[in-house]
């Protein structure tokens, strides 16, 4: 009996988990559809782009994986094969295109702190010392542009007539009831089970982090290459908008991918397929492009960092893992 409760709740498990990888996905193909003509003459202008933006934006592409290589390294005190850590960060993008929420990449990146001699549990601290500079280092990034340039997006264009939306004070407020009442019961029902594993996690990342801390050269490799990795991913936006002369100031860009990569961070699709898609495309608009440009643009962007690294990306997967490098 309890065998098939426990087969039970772990099939209800992956079924909310496969819901919430697939809504995304399933909202962009339906905009698509709807969206196509747009679309198709959005790829048309990607044909005719400025190959010597595009070649500027593949440059940043490669720096992406730079940055990464970097984070990882300054996120672990011993020194790990600069060679084979870059064609790891390589092989955990192509993974993490695969597999929603990071779980792709951290499985390569874990496997190859493992393979380097490092325990189990301080390869997963380094994971999550990494994954907390990424998320403060983009935050840095967007408060930093926000202040820099806080007129850059308008939202009126995406509004450009008042909205009558009927309020529902009672409704919003049952719902919000409702989410911290579940809140609570979750809580209540898993705190005491995790509590002693949470604790112990977060003694031995405190440990790491004041070992890295005291490491100038860490130091520099964490927080440099965690602020980098987005820096070089919305120069590569940047680029992409000038090969399809998208006119859009370069500070537009900039707030446009920062502020639509920080909120679909919180959806676990695949290297935000969908939810990143559509919230760039919207904060290009804001941002003064038109929707054919915008969604030239991400068309060029996903190109650049998904579409065309995929297959040499999988290609270097398979290898490390041939050599017993993962």
């Amino acid at each position: 009996m309890s065998i098939a409760r426990n087969e039970g709740a772990g099939w209800q498990r992956n079924s909310v988990r496969s819901m919430a990888v697939l809504l995304p996905v399933l909202g962009l193909a339906a905009l698509a559809a709807s969206k196509w003509p747009m679309i198709d003459s959005s790829a048309g202008r990607l044909g005719s782009a400025d190959g010597r933006w595009m070649a500027v934006a593949g440059f940043a592409a490669v720096m992406t994986w730079v940055s990464s290589s970097i984070a990882q390294q300054g996120a672990v005190l011993e020194s790990l094969p600069p060679c084979r850590l870059l064609a790891t960060q390589f092989a955990a993008s192509a993974a993490n295109h695969l597999l929603p929420a990071g779980v792709g990449g951290n499985a390569v990146n874990l496997r190859f702190l493992i393979r380097r001699g490092l325990p189990p549990a301080r390869a997963v601290t380094a994971l999550a010392v990494r994954a907390t500079a990424a998320v403060i280092g983009r935050l840095v990034l967007l408060a930093a542009v926000l202040l820099l340039f806080p007129g850059a997006l308008h939202l009126s264009r995406l509004m450009p007539h008042r909205l009558a939306l009927p309020a529902h004070p009672v409704l919003l407020a049952a719902l919000a009831v409702t989410a911290f009442a579940g809140a609570v019961l979750l809580s209540s029902k898993y705190a005491g089970r995790a509590r002693d594993r949470a604790r112990s996690f977060l003694a031995s990342m405190a440990h790491d982090v004041r070992a890295l801390h005291r490491d100038r050269a860490r130091v520099a490799a964490l927080w440099g290459g965690s602020l980098a990795f987005p820096a070089a991913h919305a120069a590569v936006v940047v680029a992409v908008a000038r090969a399809v002369h998208a006119s859009v100031p370069v500070s537009g860009v900039l707030v446009a991918y920062l502020f639509a990569s920080t909120a679909a961070g919180w959806l676990p699709t695949p290297a935000g397929i969908g939810s990143l898609d559509a919230a760039l495309a919207l904060t290009l608009v804001t941002a003064g492009a038109s929707g054919v440009a915008a969604t030239s643009a991400v068309l060029g962007y996903r190109l650049v960092t998904v579409w065309l690294p995929l297959v040499p990306g999988v290609m270097v997967l398979a290898v490390l893992v041939r050599r017993r490098q993962l």
